[in-house]
């Protein structure tokens, strides 16, 4: 398996720049934290995520697991009117 900035699709810079060029995200006193998935690993494992399935990251450093269960969102109500 290849990690690092090297094997990504798009430069750390790149992406910091992305996310922090919305005034939302630079709040002074908060704290980003960005997961980097393999979706291409799990893909072509023939992985599949199904509701119901629990994903979990944990890392010593952070405290307590997070985890979180898939769930399939309620339809949203849509509006449409004429103009």
């Amino acid at each position: 398996m290849l990690s690092g900035e090297a094997n990504m699709c798009y430069s750390l810079h790149n992406l910091e720049h992305h996310h922090f060029k919305y005034a939302m995200f630079r709040r002074p006193g908060d704290l980003h934290c960005h997961f980097f998935g393999a979706a291409t690993l799990s893909f072509s494992s023939g992985t599949v995520a199904c509701e119901g399935d629990v994903f979990e990251i944990e890392a010593p450093v952070f405290g307590r697991a997070l985890r979180n269960r898939l769930a399939r969102a309620a339809p949203e109500a849509v509006e449409v009117r004429a103009l």
